[in-house]
């Protein structure tokens, strides 16, 4: 995989499963998110994007996946088995991290994960196995829950937003945050229902996002730059 670190967008192949990603990477990026999608989403996800995009302007890198390959996504509307089958998709964002962080082209940008509502747990349940590797995870509106015991195992910090008007995710996420062992924070976004559809909710999810990672993501000597 040759990557461009110029602000562009590439689509890139993620092996063995062959799904589907798009990857930003600012000139003097910082640090990478890897984005998780929730159930029945995909990487052209709206409000995934458009927190890629602010996440760039913030010197991130971004890489949006379809967790499911083709052949799945035309399945999945049938049986809707797969869009919760969170270890099938924390080991699809096992292989992203493992792309990235083998490509001898790319730099080593530290990695962090934001997931949103089923996706969020297969995030966590992938931080929870790559330990030192993913430096931070966002949760917006997620089902941390999900991640189960892996909860225990996860080092990376991780911050939970929620809106206020979503009481029983605020419910999941306030049990979920119990169980996180290391550094951790609620973050409840006042009016906002589960998709944050409300006016200036997902712009608050954005800004929040992006101080958490700016926060934990700090890059390697080597820069894009110096390519």
């Amino acid at each position: 995989m040759e990557v461009r670190p110029d602000g562009s967008e590439q689509s890139i192949q993620i092996p063995p499963s062959g799904i589907i990603g798009d990857l930003t990477i600012p000139i003097d990026a910082r640090g990478i998110v890897i984005f998780a999608h929730g159930s029945g989403s995909s990487r052209l996800s709206v409000r995934n994007r458009y927190v890629a995009s602010v996440l760039q302007q913030g010197n991130l890198a971004t890489l949006l996946l379809d967790l499911l390959t083709a052949e799945e996504e035309q399945i999945d509307p049938r049986t809707r088995h797969l869009r919760f089958d969170i270890d099938l998709l924390a080991n699809r964002l096992v292989e992203a991290t493992a792309q990235l962080t083998d490509d001898t082209s790319a730099v080593r940008l530290p990695i962090g994960y934001f997931g949103a509502s089923t996706g969020a747990a297969a995030a966590l349940v992938a931080a929870a196995q790559l330990r030192e590797s993913i430096h931070a995870v966002v949760s917006r509106g997620g089902r941390p829950d999900l991640a189960g015991t892996a909860l225990s195992r996860v080092k990376a910090p991780t911050l939970l937003i929620v809106g206020s008007n979503d009481q029983e995710v605020i419910e999941l996420n306030q049990q979920a945050l119990n169980e996180l062992p290391h550094e951790k924070k609620l973050e409840i976004v006042r009016g906002a229902t589960h998709l944050f559809e409300e006016p200036g909710a997902l712009e608050k999810v954005a800004i929040l996002a992006t101080d958490w990672f700016r926060q934990h993501l700090s890059p390697t000597p080597r820069s894009w730059s110096a390519l």
